[in-house]
């Protein structure tokens, strides 16, 4: 079972930190990794008209993002990014490597050095 997941949070999708699914606001899922593919694609287009900024790797995990949409964190007083991330996955898991399509990498901004280090 394949599952496109949309995120929005602090991180984005590739670090897979512990409770990264409780930042999951839409999930879809789909039998075959082709019809998956295709939503993926149709979503990751609108994120990329949508939002200033995205970041996409090969393996199906891209972030989108507006530079002025941070949230302030009290634990380490300082403002972070937030991130609309779409994933690709498989039983809940990255997909294998020979699923990655390099066609995918495509980036037009460099992802704010931001990260909140109480939760390194």
């Amino acid at each position: 079972m394949y599952q496109v997941i949309k995120m929005y949070g602090d991180w984005e999708p590739w670090w897979f930190l512990d409770g990264w699914t409780d930042d999951i606001v839409a999930q879809k899922r789909f039998a075959t990794f082709e019809s998956a593919a295709s939503y993926y694609e149709k979503e990751w287009q609108k994120g990329c008209r949508h939002y200033s900024c995205y970041d996409s790797h090969q393996d199906f995990l891209a972030a989108f993002w507006n530079q002025e949409d941070e949230r302030w964190c009290e634990e380490c007083n300082e403002y972070l990014q937030q991130y609309h991330s779409l994933l690709l996955l498989k039983d809940g898991k990255p997909l294998p490597r020979q699923w990655h399509r390099k066609s995918l990498i495509k980036k037009n901004s460099q992802t704010p050095p931001k990260s909140c280090q109480m939760k390194d």
